[in-house]
């Protein structure tokens, strides 16, 4: 029987049921714009629509000590430093900094970025676009919006994105069914070389702590990290979100700070001799020694241990050095630190004479003074190794060496 023949209230009711079926394939009703999002657009994809938020700071602007200006001015090879490779360039304006808000702090595939922030640097200022995810269908149209933004760009800047930020995109990319963006893109994670750096002068590297003890800047009603996932879900629930301008200014300094920094760290790999603190010089140095450039941590550490340091430290800084002069065999050097060493009470003393110990053995071949040595470093730590050592240079006493025909 056709739609024709139906009684007048059932045929209304299916067609009033026909049209909603129709909205609903179509995706006619347009995404909800809540109160509180003022700032910013609604922005068309092939995939839908999401919001985009602009932040700026001109180039006169402070963010603390540094100078936003002066940004534009870097050089392009200035992070081939930080990178595995080097000899590569990209001028500062090709460089995306970008970090993100997520559902969640513990990663996983059930958790989502609502909020992708990615700041540039022009010759006018900075600049920060932020791509916000007012409903969970949004997530493909943001995603793309972002892909096209970050197309502008060669070099992706992140504060460890490498372990977080960038695996969870590509894991939203992928469950959306979308060819993640990143894998064209050279990508400097600053945290490990902020770590290097600054890890003997400071108790946390958090992104703020540097905001603080390195860029002199401190945030007002900040809003702490763990409360932004509670938020988020809120403004789901609510419609509301006035409470998440606070989250919008987070994610905005954390870009800026990180750009900050940018120019800051890899300057400090470069020219070294630059550093005034002892901690940082140690810093590169470690990093130096790592890469056995040994010359030019020694000259590092000779330095640092000039100002002034803990004795923890100084003692640990001795020991490294004395560590590289014996394997660029100037056994000299080595022995006048182990020297130092032995002669304090410190957590190498026992080592130092140990070492001492087999200088004398097998280079001056002189029993007496390895056998004091051993008995020295005994009485600190009494190990199996030092005791075979002490049995063995006590049998090579007792037994008379065989006299020299003239």
């Amino acid at each position: 029987m056709g739609s024709g023949n139906l009684p007048h209230p059932l045929a209304g009711q299916l067609a009033e049921l026909r049209r909603k079926i129709a909205r609903l394939e179509a995706r006619t009703p347009a995404p909800r714009t809540p109160a509180a999002l003022a700032q910013g657009q609604e922005c068309s994809t092939p995939a839908g629509a999401h919001w985009r938020m602009r932040r700026s700071w001109p180039a006169h602007f402070r963010h603390g000590t540094a100078d936003v200006g002066a940004l534009s001015e870097l050089p392009a090879t200035l992070l081939d430093v930080l990178s595995e490779d080097s000899g590569w360039s990209a001028p500062p304006e090709r460089w995306a900094f970008v970090d993100t808000e997520t559902s969640g702090l513990a990663g996983g595939s059930g958790t989502f970025a609502f909020l992708i922030g990615g700041g540039a640097i022009t010759s006018g200022g900075f600049v920060v676009d932020q791509f916000f995810l007012r409903e969970p269908g949004e997530e493909a149209s943001l995603l793309e919006g972002f892909t096209e933004w970050l197309a502008g760009f060669d070099v992706l800047v992140t504060y460890n994105g490498r372990a977080f930020d960038i695996p969870l995109l590509e894991t939203r990319y992928r469950l959306c069914r979308m060819k993640p963006p990143f894998a064209r893109l050279r990508h400097i994670d600053l945290l490990y070389s902020a770590r290097r750096l600054w890890r003997l002068a400071l108790e946390r590297c958090r992104l703020q702590d540097l905001e603080v003890r390195i860029l002199g800047f401190e945030r007002m009603d900040d809003v702490g990290g763990n409360l932004i996932p509670q938020l988020y879900f809120d403004f789901l629930r609510t419609g509301n979100a006035r409470p998440l301008n606070g989250v919008f200014e987070h994610n905005a300094l954390d870009i800026l700070s990180l750009a900050c920094l940018a120019a800051i760290v890899p300057t400090a790999f470069r020219d070294p001799a630059r550093l005034r603190s002892a901690a940082e010089m140690l810093g590169i140095a470690r990093w130096l020694r790592a890469e056995q450039r040994f010359e030019e941590a020694l000259a590092l550490m000779r330095e640092a241990v000039k100002r002034p340091l803990s004795e923890p430290l100084l003692y640990e800084t001795l020991w490294h050095m004395a560590d590289m002069e014996r394997r660029l065999k100037r056994d000299d050097a080595a022995v006048a630190l182990w020297s130092e060493l032995s002669t304090a009470g410190n957590r190498y003393q026992a080592q130092a004479l140990e070492r001492l110990a087999i200088h004398y053995e097998h280079r001056e071949r002189n029993f007496s003074m390895a056998l004091e040595m051993t008995r020295a470093a005994l009485g600190l730590d009494a190990t199996e190794s030092l005791k075979k050592r002490q049995k063995r240079l006590e049998m090579r006493q007792k037994t008379p060496r065989n006299a020299r025909l003239l």
